[in-house]
């Protein structure tokens, strides 16, 4: 496949879920299909599957390629779709990236190789090696407390010389993302991946955000953009963010995939559960969860 120029990235972008069958063996197209429908219709500016909310450490190579292969059949270019293709070895990013770029992405998300951290050199190798072998921008995930690679904004900003054009924020810095945001916006264009601080990056000027929360709101979501983002109306996107900072935090105090999974589910939409040996929240985190969701306008149905 060939793919078009770039689009340019920019508004909600929804660290998506994977769901599955209800035996949680595969990967279920149907709700796959159904939930990316929901999230275009509800105001969703873009998708970025295979990312840690997406399970992609629990899904196979095969599983990976065809997850990305469903999402860029079913967003049918109405939104970008952001492949997750970062892997523990040089050999499986390439693949994957590659892979990704034929099935039509429109841009990568690379989070570096885990449990042994790279040093810098070795990451600019390896997102050299990325960018050449699949010729789609690359979204830097800055993760440190999973990754173990902790980078100063200076170095951050010197990965756009590595086909670098975006990064996932999701350090919980907030003095590094603000410097980001403010000194080296020219270099990097820097969406917030945190969670809580998504009201403050969106409000500090984020062209956007990569949000598993949107997976659960996404209409919560997609109307904070429009208030703060978009019509600059900071009144309006306190409010807003009144009702939704309590999800992320609950959020952000769980397994994370598995809360998201949970929120859905109470909204009475099937995911197929999560991969062992994790697991759907129990009976107490669960009714907690319903309860603020409900507080916040979301009707709650199961």
């Amino acid at each position: 496949m060939i793919n078009s120029p770039p689009r340019d990235l920019r508004g909600i972008f929804v660290a998506l879920i994977t769901p599955f069958t209800d035996d949680r063996t595969q990967i279920d197209a149907k709700r796959l299909q159904d939930h990316i429908d929901f999230l275009v219709d509800s105001g969703i500016h873009g998708i970025v599957p295979g990312g840690s909310t997406g399970e992609f450490t629990a899904l196979s190579i095969a599983e990976r390629k065809q997850l990305i292969e469903l999402c860029v059949e079913y967003c049918a270019g109405r939104i970008p779709v952001v492949a997750g293709t970062g892997a523990l070895t040089t050999k499986d990013c390439v693949e994957l990236a590659s892979h990704a770029s034929q099935a039509g992405a429109d841009a990568l998300m690379v989070v570096p190789p885990f449990y042994d951290a790279v040093n810098y050199e070795q990451l600019k190798e390896l997102l050299n090696e990325i960018s050449s072998a699949s010729n789609l921008p690359i979204m830097y995930y800055n993760i440190p407390s999973a990754s173990g690679v902790t980078l100063s904004p200076e170095q951050l900003a010197g990965l756009s010389g590595s086909g670098v054009r975006y990064m996932k924020d999701t350090s919980g810095n907030a003095p590094a993302l603000t410097e980001l945001l403010f000194e080296r916006q020219n270099e990097i264009t820097t969406f917030n991946g945190w969670d809580t601080l998504t009201f403050y990056g969106l409000a500090a000027g984020a062209k956007g955000s990569v949000w598993g929360a949107s997976n659960v709101i996404p209409e919560l979501s997609a109307e904070l953009w429009e208030a703060v983002a978009v019509q600059q109306d900071l009144k309006k996107g306190r409010e807003l963010w009144s009702k939704i900072f309590p999800v992320c935090k609950f959020l952000e105090s769980h397994h994370y995939a598995s809360a998201v999974k949970t929120g859905m589910e109470l909204r009475g939409w099937k995911t197929g559960g999560i991969r062992k040996p994790y697991a759907l929240l129990a009976d107490g985190p669960r009714k907690e969860f319903a309860q603020i969701l409900e507080k916040a306008g979301v009707n709650v149905v199961a």
